[in-house]
């Protein structure tokens, strides 16, 4: 397996948060997986919204509430990590702070697509941009959604998380080409409080959800801004990823994957990996192409970690790994379109 499929799988935490700050998400205990949700009182007095209009709400909350918030990500194969978050926003800009609970000690900060990692026990500063942030719902631009075509959404019921009442909200895939969600979006603003991502046969893969929440919380844009200056005696890490597009680097699809647009692509000039991501408006896909190497590319066949998949394969003399919430057929389908054209 390439060594950034690990490594990309490893964000989905970071993922967690970033969704967070757009409208998601800490986990509650394992039987709170299959805690029946409450009966909704006056269901006959609510309009059903469709799903685009369920998913804008949710995002639009995400660009108008401060917040400070406890959360976990965990996993059907029993992985776990929390992390704390604050979050400022001002109807379009953007700044938060992320410190990580579990695992490594870090913290991660975000000012629009400005990104900083600190590091404590290396005293480094990971720097780069990031036009796409991982949100969720990270819905695509108008005139490329169709987001429709592809989910449907109806509310289910009604619960309570981190003290807010939320209503409940089954998104499921017209198609084998993506997965469902069961989304807990809080009343008053929309905000997204709790997230599972669910299989075909909706048994949960992943779940995040807020275990303490503070709505309205008194965080300063300015406050968090200034915590990002490097301090003295810190190395910085620059990402040399450039902008690029698969034409220029000789790549193609035969045919797109229904409902999944190219968002951006990405070269790493000093590994020589190509990455293009595609978005659904909800889901993502990684296309990551190198040069294969006999010592490191060993093992082709799809991996799973939680809703993550990872599928590796040799084509021709480039190892193609494809990573992506998505079912195994998603992957195989990229894999399988994807061709060298120069």
């Amino acid at each position: 397996m390439t060594r950034h499929a690990p490594a990309l799988a490893r964000r989905r935490l970071a993922r967690g948060a970033l969704a967070l700050a757009s409208g998601a998400l800490t986990l509650l205990v394992t039987q709170a997986l299959a805690a029946p949700a409450l009966p909704d009182p006056r269901p006959s007095e609510r309009h059903e919204r469709t799903v685009t209009e369920w998913l804008s709400r949710m995002q639009e909350a995400s660009l108008q509430r401060n917040y400070v918030g406890t959360f976990v990500v965990s996993s059907s194969n029993g992985s776990m990590a929390s992390a704390r978050i604050w979050h400022a926003c001002d109807g379009q800009r953007q700044v938060e702070r992320i410190d990580a609970l579990s695992g490594e000690k870090r913290s991660t900060f975000r000012r629009d697509d400005e990104v900083l990692t600190f590091l404590p026990e290396s005293r480094t500063v990971r720097s780069e941009r990031r036009e796409a942030i991982g949100l969720f719902p990270e819905l695509l631009k108008p005139e490329d959604n169709a987001i429709a075509d592809f989910y449907t959404a109806r509310r289910v019921g009604a619960d309570r998380v981190a003290g807010f009442d939320a209503d409940i909200v089954q998104v499921l895939p017209r198609d084998g080409l993506r997965f469902g969600y069961r989304v807990w979006s809080e009343k008053k603003s929309g905000l997204m409080v709790k997230l599972q991502t669910l299989d075909e046969q909706g048994h949960v893969l992943e779940q995040a959800a807020f275990s303490e929440l503070q709505l309205d919380a008194p965080v300063r844009m300015d406050r968090l801004s200034h915590m990002m200056a490097v301090p003295e005696g810190w190395r910085v890490e620059k990402a040399d990823a450039v902008k690029t597009t698969p034409a220029a680097e000789g790549w193609g699809l035969r045919q797109p994957v229904a409902g999944f647009k190219p968002v951006n692509c990405y070269k790493r000039r000093a590994e020589g990996v190509l990455q293009w991501i595609f978005s659904d408006g909800l889901a993502s896909v990684s296309l990551f192409v190198e040069d294969f190497d006999r010592e490191r590319h060993l093992r082709e066949g799809v991996f799973a970690s939680g809703a993550t998949h990872t599928l590796t394969r040799r084509v021709q003399d480039w190892w193609v790994t494809a990573v992506g919430e998505v079912p195994p057929a998603t992957l195989r389908a990229f894999a399988a379109s994807l061709e060298r054209r120069r």
